[in-house]
């Protein structure tokens, strides 16, 4: 397979009056063609900054270090107006609330001409009207919708809208950021088929920034398990859901709810303050195992499998633990070792 995307070592962080907010941690990443990589981890981990990073959508005042390659091209030094050439034709976004997004005072036929005009100057009004009724019928919105106005459509229907307005321009990567948030179960049934409508037919790639594990189950290649800003586990949807090895992808699993469930689980505490996050493996004040080195040195990225990585001592490497280190640490002497 051909990679689309290759990001490497790219560090996202914000200036506050506080301190600096780093909110993407050397991060390293592939998406490859007419493949879905399904990015999950708790609300405030940075999966949000990590997919707009990529496309170049950050606020003012973020700044961006490392590398996002687009078929070899450094989106991270490309300046604003060629990243601007690239987003739409070759970089979609659906974003996660579409009745945000959609002007209420333009009708949907509005907001498609002018997506495709902004890219595409030399199409006629009717190549324009063609390729957006097109699109949109693959949504399985009627061309009898075509010149209504945001606010007569359904939430389902406006996220299939936002989402036809991502791909009329026809780009290679598309990140969708949590498409199917608020929606009914059947509404998300609608909107992973068209996903992997988009993976078999269009070779597509596709990064899923989602809470759902089922979601990335059903509808993932690979998935990413991002904490507090890194990485702490990446590999085959299938092999992780089985045998997760980072504690962190081992609890979130633990805490989704099913028909078989009979206790709730939940992770005590809560993601970290990205403006000081603890020293050592970010995730030792929450994890069940762990062990004396955690607090006191950075984890070291490891392959437990050929096709999978894990940000976690519990892995190794064996070499660079220290002596004791691998003791288990009991939760009040936590606070000591950090400390110290």
């Amino acid at each position: 397979m051909t990679a689309i995307l290759e990001v490497r070592d790219l560090r996202l962080w914000y200036g506050t009056a506080r301190g600096s907010v780093r909110a993407v941690d050397r991060v390293s990443l592939e998406i490859d063609a007419g493949s879905v990589l399904g990015l999950v981890g708790e609300s405030g981990c940075g999966k949000s900054t990590l997919g707009r990073g990529i496309l170049g959508l950050l606020p003012e005042g973020a700044r961006a270090d490392g590398e996002v390659l687009y078929k070899g091209r450094n989106l991270v030094t490309m300046s604003p107006r060629e990243l601007r050439r690239l987003r739409g034709p070759d970089l979609g976004l659906i974003f996660q609330e579409p009745m945000t997004r959609l002007n209420p005072l333009l009708r949907i036929e509005d907001h498609f001409r002018e997506t495709i005009e902004q890219h595409d100057s030399k199409l006629t009004p009717k190549d324009v009207r063609r390729r957006s009724l097109d699109t949109l019928g693959r949504m399985g919105i009627p061309p009898t919708r075509f010149r209504q106005y945001p606010h007569e459509f359904s939430g389902g229907m406006r996220q299939r809208i936002m989402i036809a307005l991502a791909l009329v321009l026809r780009p290679s990567l598309l990140v969708a950021d949590e498409p199917t948030t608020s929606l009914d179960v059947i509404v998300e049934a609608q909107i992973l088929r068209i996903l992997a409508d988009l993976k078999e037919n269009f070779d597509t790639a596709l990064l899923l920034i989602t809470h759902n594990l089922g979601i990335v189950a059903e509808a993932c290649d690979r998935v990413a398990v991002m904490y507090a800003g890194q990485i702490a586990e990446e590999g085959p949807a299938r092999d992780v859901f089985a045998d997760p090895k980072h504690p962190y992808t081992r609890e979130l699993l633990r805490s989704t709810i099913s028909l078989d469930t009979k206790v709730l689980h939940s992770i005590p505490g809560a993601p970290p303050n990205l403006i000081s996050p603890p020293s050592g493996c970010h995730f030792h004040p929450r994890c069940p195992d762990v062990m004396r080195v955690c607090p006191a040195h950075d984890p070291i990225e490891t392959q437990p499998d050929p096709d999978r990585r894990v940000l976690c001592w519990l892995h190794g490497p064996e070499r660079e633990i220290p002596d004791g280190g691998t003791a288990p640490l009991e939760r009040e002497q936590i606070a000591v070792a950090e400390e110290a």
